[in-house]
């Protein structure tokens, strides 16, 4: 197991789930084709509730966190994001999308601009806000990141694991209830790999609701209010972490868990 998370890091961390419901999927099914790659899924999620997916390539859990902001739609079933049934409604799509940020693996900046511009396009054009104070908010969340020094660098002029910091910042300068982050230290090398879950650490410490699909078990023990297990488009075991780590219910969690850790 990944070993770069301290005790103290563990000591940092407070959880903050409140009772509020802030994410709800009831019998969500979805297909690709004839391919029945989410089936019957049923989540509730709290605020400031922190879930890690993990589970094996193919098993769907990409595609349950892509439906929560309609970059893939359901075919049944309801899904409710902060109190607003997600369905074909533009307006309802539109509105959940500034509620919730989402982190992609392959940090998705566009080449052509600044770090700054960057992180100022969304809320300057979804949020109206003024320039500058979209600047000073961008700025806020590269020292967040400590990365203030490359603001007006290009994304092809920094590491990978700093084009995802950056990314985790364009996310945050949304002020987003939710943050969603997809495999998001699997496509950097491993010295990378640190700076990236640093930043995550720090921003689960600050009460942010995530929803986290990753293999990186140490982040998922120390982070985790819980973890959930999926295999074939199913939901196959959710515990908190402890729990899940040390005495998984599921043979196929067992094994999964036996490959990794």
């Amino acid at each position: 197991m990944n070993d770069t998370i301290t005790p103290q890091d563990k000591e940092q961390l407070k959880s903050a789930v409140s009772n509020e419901v802030i994410i709800e999927m009831e019998t969500v099914n979805k297909w690709y084709g004839d391919f029945h790659v989410l089936k019957d899924i049923n989540l509730v999620v709290h605020e400031g509730e922190r879930i890690v997916i993990c589970g094996p390539s193919g098993s769907g859990k990409s595609t349950l966190i892509r439906c929560l902001n309609h970059l893939e739609e359901h075919q049944e079933g309801n899904i409710i994001v902060d109190g607003i049934t997600l369905d074909k409604n533009l307006k309802n799509i539109d509105h959940i999308r500034t509620e919730v940020g989402m982190v992609f693996q392959n940090f998705n900046l566009f080449p052509h601009l600044s770090i700054l511009d960057n992180l100022t396009l969304g809320p300057i054009l979804t949020r109206k806000m003024p320039r500058l104070e979209a600047e000073a908010e961008a700025m806020k969340y590269l020292e967040r990141v400590k990365i203030p020094e490359q603001a007006d660098k290009f994304p092809g002029q920094l590491s990978g694991g700093q084009q995802q910091r950056v990314a985790i910042a364009r996310s945050l300068c949304m002020n987003p209830k939710i943050m969603l982050f997809d495999e998001p230290t699997s496509a950097l090398d491993p010295e990378m790999i640190k700076e990236v879950l640093d930043v995550m650490i720090e921003l689960a410490d600050t009460g942010m609701t995530m929803i986290v699909v990753t293999h990186e078990m140490a982040f998922a023990e120390t982070v985790a209010d819980r973890v959930i297990f999926m295999d074939k488009g199913e939901i196959v075991e959710e515990n908190e972490p402890k729990k899940f780590f040390n005495d998984p219910q599921h043979e196929r969690t067992k094994l999964f868990l036996s490959q990794i850790l």
